[in-house]
């Protein structure tokens, strides 16, 4: 086996491993289909084993080209890391930050937030990922992460901010029309938006409301900036983060004293990153931001 592997063969395997042909591949890293067919034939060459086989349906990784991918992403990730780190100025509050947020922050919460931090440092520039999923930092596939779970490996740095509420909203003029509930028994007369299929999401609906069940909700997704569009949308009574509904000029906190669930929230970095001037810029915004989203209390109207 040839030890010096070239990493663009490996980028090249990669890219087929994930887009299932030479052809996909090729479009994917912006090269030619031939180019990419050489750098997979001198991988193999190199490794002295076979990564693919051809079907009817594409380019078949065979069972160790699978277990070399884990191998590949983790690289993938690291050569991304390098890069980021390598376009940050020395010292300096700029480069780029890869920030990873569940698909309701990324959309509802955090671009306000990043307003504000681009006011404080014109340099920086922000990579959102959006995914319920949580991301690898330990390998950095991001360099910071808002979390609704605790970290628990050793290697990670966490900053625990306040939960965040989450309370029943509807619009305005949908409660004209329908009525302003007064007590929880009073929900199961209203159209009701909620969870599809997230265990977590109906085990908090079930806690403030046992004998519900799933037939009242007129729109089931596990979607919340989907659910946050129906509500806004007149289409019913939803729960959503209290500080998002009361920003809102339209919609009316519905049984405002009932919170159905409070998220538990972390601002989490790798621990040899908390110290590099562009991560502990938004680490530190960050803290800043959800000390007031979730603690403060009513938030004005906009």
């Amino acid at each position: 086996m040839n030890h010096s592997v070239d990493w663009n063969d490996q980028r090249a395997f990669l890219a087929v491993l994930d887009q299932g042909s030479l052809s996909a591949a090729a479009r994917h890293l912006r090269v030619t289909q031939p180019t990419m067919r050489a750098r997979i034939e001198a991988l193999e060459r190199a490794l002295e084993i076979t990564l693919f086989t051809r079907s009817v349906r594409g380019l078949v990784p065979t069972p160790q080209a699978r277990e070399l991918g884990a191998a590949a992403r983790a690289m993938a990730r690291a050569s991304d890391a390098f890069v980021r780190a390598a376009g940050a100025p020395p010292g300096e509050v700029a480069g780029v930050v890869r920030l990873s947020v569940s698909e309701f922050v990324g959309v509802a919460v955090l671009p306000a937030m990043l307003r504000r931090l681009r006011d404080r440092h014109a340099g920086l520039s922000i990579e959102i990922v959006t995914s319920n999923a949580s991301a690898n930092l330990l390998e950095q596939e991001v360099d910071l992460a808002v979390r609704m779970t605790p970290p628990r490996q050793a290697a990670l740095v966490a900053r625990k901010v306040p939960a965040i509420p989450l309370g029943f909203f509807a619009h305005a003029d949908y409660l004209a029309a329908r009525g302003t509930p007064r007590a929880m028994d009073d929900l199961a007369q209203h159209d009701l938006i909620g969870p599809d299929r997230s265990a977590a999401d109906l085990e908090a609906i079930g806690r403030v409301l046992p004998d519900l069940g799933r037939q009242p909700f007129v729109i089931r997704t596990d979607s919340h900036p989907a659910q946050l569009a129906a509500i806004r949308a007149r289409l019913g009574i939803g729960v959503i983060q209290s500080a998002i509904g009361r920003m809102d000029r339209e919609l009316v906190p519905v049984l405002p004293d009932a919170i159905v669930r409070a998220l538990d929230t972390w601002i989490v970095t790798h621990e040899d990153l908390r110290d590099t001037p562009r991560v502990r810029a938004v680490f530190d915004h960050l803290v800043e931001e959800f000390d007031t989203y979730g603690g403060a209390g009513p938030i004005p109207r906009r």
